[in-house]
């Protein structure tokens, strides 16, 4: 998996070299972590006043989520918001009182005050509204997995790069959370000696089932329970860990192997509540992913196990264990020191110098860090805006009428925050929907290097 256009090509001496002591022993030395301040001269100019308005299209339980998100960020101004659903409008416009509110989605995008849509409606309703939303030239921040089928996500991200006018950023949002970006280099940098093996869950007690008084209404909240259309608990929960292994280990996997049960909500339901896979990469790799909704022991975690060092993500924190025969590389001397069973973890902060300082105040203020939805939708909006100038001034100065020409601007001028675009949505579905499909047929399925492709 190639990551030279984010200039993520790191090894171990390179990130040694460009560290000092000092740096390192911030870097390693608090609860949580939490991206360095970054250089003045890497810092993207500070956005301006003007503010994006965005379209959110499904208010189910995560759509009211990012509904509290965007009213969050000083750059949205939520300007509709739609669901086919009426008394789902009416709950989320107590939120939103300004804003249109509308059962047909065709309504927002026939808006052309609106620049900017999210698309949070049910995994398999996906398709006709993102092309829709394409085709009206808006913006588009589509959930993941982007369909419930390979071919319809393909279709989906063939015509997102068609139109590269336009932002279209896929719903991985620890892709955007800085937290993971400062992540990153330590893990790619070869600071936990030869990788071995990862291991990643995601464990609640919940149900997936919902009830309504109107039969037809029940039947279309539970589509996740439905096995036609449902991507199951590895296309809804897992496809954002296996992501994650997957661009922190810089590969795409070769082959996954998947198990599933019914193992606690018997109610007639077809679709497992208990999944585990292995997933295989190249080089002997394989991460352990299991997921169930019986039990919320543990929650959710990431464990990256190398020769010299674990890393374990919880998540916005994280903390490194190191083998007794490890080398000693001087900073885990100042570096804090937590206990986990019998274990004792260095704790991975950015600004633990900082917060010393400060004292126990700091501490507590850093659990309310924002979470990575938040950094997601910032970078959607941001990038949009930045876009939508960058066109404007582009076109006012040499015309429309040469394609290419734009895509090359756009790519040279405008400096995006980091987000999953389309191709990386595409990808991330697809091992998704494969290992959800493993889980299904109870055998592995290979993953051939052309899967990954749009070609």
């Amino acid at each position: 998996m190639s990551e030279t256009k984010h200039g993520m090509e790191w090894n171990r001496r390179e990130f040694l070299r460009g560290s000092s002591l000092a740096a390192l022993a911030t870097v390693l030395g608090g609860v949580r972590l939490v991206k360095p301040a970054a250089r003045a001269a890497e810092t993207p100019a500070p956005p301006s006043g003007e503010r994006v308005k965005v379209g959110l299209i499904g208010l189910g339980q995560w759509g009211r989520e990012l509904l509290d998100q965007l009213l969050r960020l000083p750059a949205a101004e939520v300007a509709a918001i739609c669901d086919n659903y009426p008394p789902m409008v009416r709950r989320s416009q107590r939120k939103a009182p300004d804003a249109l509110a509308t059962e047909n989605y065709r309504e927002v995008l026939e808006n052309k005050d609106i620049t900017a849509v999210v698309v949070a409606t049910p995994t398999h309703q996906h398709k006709e509204i993102v092309l829709a939303a394409l085709e009206a030239g808006k913006h588009v921040y589509c959930e993941v997995p982007l369909a419930h089928t390979v071919d319809e996500a393909r279709e989906i991200a063939r015509a997102a790069l068609k139109h590269n006018r336009q932002v279209f950023q896929s719903g991985l949002q620890l892709r955007s959370d800085p937290q993971r970006h400062f992540l990153l280099p330590f893990i790619r940098s070869g600071a936990l000696g030869r990788m071995a093996m990862a291991r990643a869950q995601w464990h609640k007690k919940t149900s997936w089932r919902f009830t309504s008084p109107n039969p037809e209404r029940e039947a279309e909240i539970n589509w996740r329970l439905s096995p036609e259309i449902s991507p199951g608990l590895m296309g809804e929960v897992g496809i954002h860990q296996l992501d994650q292994v997957s661009w922190f280990l810089n590969h795409w996997p070769t082959a996954v192997h998947g198990f599933g049960t019914v193992a606690f909500w018997r109610d007639g339901r077809k679709v497992p509540d208990t999944v585990q896979a292995v997933v295989e990469y190249p080089e002997g790799l394989r991460l352990l992913y299991s997921a169930t909704l019986a039990n919320s022991y543990e929650a959710d975690a990431e464990i990256y196990y190398g020769s010299d060092a674990a890393v374990l993500i919880r998540g916005s924190s994280a903390w490194m264990f190191k083998e007794a025969d490890a080398p000693l590389l001087g900073w885990e001397v100042y570096a804090r020191k937590d206990a986990f069973y019998q274990a004792t973890g260095i704790s991975l902060r950015a600004d633990a110098s900082k917060l010393k300082t400060r004292g126990a105040e700091a501490e507590a203020q850093t659990e309310a860090a924002d979470p990575p939805v938040y950094f997601a939708l910032e970078a959607f909006l941001r990038n949009s805006r930045e876009v939508t100038n960058a066109v404007r001034d582009f076109t006012s100065l040499y015309g429309d009428t040469d394609p290419q020409a734009l895509a090359d601007y756009l790519a040279q001028e405008v400096r995006r925050l980091p987000a999953a675009d389309a191709l990386d949505g595409y990808r991330a579905t697809v091992l998704a929907l494969k290992a959800n499909e493993a889980v299904v047929r109870g055998q592995p399925v290979a993953l051939a290097p052309e899967m990954f492709e749009l070609s």
